[in-house]
């Protein structure tokens, strides 16, 4: 068993947590007049820029890659880190950030079921488990149960839905490369291919001079900075001490504070169904979580940083 410390809890949970707070980064840009997919642009752009410098300052070595293995890198980065980003925001736009999270949440259950396809991967009872407690789940966050009554446009579910797909699929294009990589070059690759795919097919240059307001460029930086590369250096760094069943629980941290954030600083209002539906998608993104950690770690030849 590996030795853990309070240094080490924080640092997860505060990895996590700092996901969490996208929407309060994000939420500042759509007031000053940037669309869910322009949002996107800034986020993989501004989070290459700042991954790529710490690289080559802390460990140049890694950014040292195989041709080939930039299909993967590109997959990840424009089918699911661009897209599931694109649906979470737009989620978010129309509707509330709890319910945005929430759906994205559903992404464990895809990763699931497609590795059963495509790496044969067993269904197990606590995967089966886990797919139950998510439909229910789902269910009672949009309003299905108990009244039978959707509350949410289909639109706005399958945006949700879609981005929990596309953000099962980052597991998908990494795994075959993850004994190559580490997890951090893989991120930084991914996100190269985010910005490159953005900056082309969005129109975010055309409103570079919105930059010179603090208005956009202090959410921006932050968006990217802090909740998503510190996030991200401070969840693996803990990640590596870790059981897999106290990383998985820690991890929940991220949606529940990105509802929190929700509910006290944006107005999101829930009602008690809906609470019972989130702590059940929770519960079953945990439970999925800390089987594919278990997972990667016992395949997995090089050290996570």
């Amino acid at each position: 068993m590996k030795r853990t410390n309070l240094q080490t809890y924080i640092m997860t949970m505060c990895g996590a947590g700092l996901w969490g707070t996208i929407g309060l980064f994000v939420n500042p840009l759509y007031k000053e007049g940037f669309t869910a997919w322009e949002v996107v642009a800034i986020r993989g752009v501004f989070t290459f820029v700042f991954l790529f410098i710490f690289m080559l300052i802390r460990y140049p070595h890694l950014l040292k890659t195989n041709l080939k293995d930039h299909i993967n890198f590109a997959c990840a980065g424009i089918l699911s880190t661009a897209l599931f980003n694109y649906f979470y925001f737009e989620v978010f736009s129309q509707s509330t950030l709890s319910l945005a999270v929430t759906l994205l949440y559903t992404g464990p259950i895809f990763v699931t079921i497609l590795s059963r396809i495509f790496f044969k991967e067993a269904f197990t009872i606590k995967k089966i488990l886990a797919l139950i407690i998510a439909v229910f789940g789902c269910s009672f966050v949009v309003g299905f149960l108990p009244s039978g009554d959707i509350e949410v446009s289909i639109s706005v579910l399958i945006l949700g839905l879609l981005s929990g797909f596309c953000f099962a699929l980052y597991t998908i294009f990494s795994k075959p490369i993850t004994r190559k990589y580490s997890a951090l070059t893989i991120t930084t690759y991914n996100f190269l291919y985010t910005a490159i795919f953005m900056l082309i097919f969005s129109d975010i240059t055309t409103k570079a001079n919105q930059f010179t307001k603090i208005e956009v460029l202090t959410p921006s930086i932050a968006l990217s900075l802090i909740a998503t590369v510190l996030a991200y250096l401070l969840y693996t760094s803990g990640l590596k001490n870790l059981e897999a069943s106290t990383a998985s629980i820690l991890s929940t941290m991220e949606p529940i504070i990105a509802i929190l954030s929700g509910v006290i600083f944006l107005g999101d209002v829930l009602n008690i169904w809906q609470i019972i539906g989130i702590l059940l998608v929770i519960t079953s993104a945990a439970i999925i979580g800390n089987l594919n950690l278990k997972i990667r770690r016992k395949n997995s030849k090089n050290k996570v940083i």
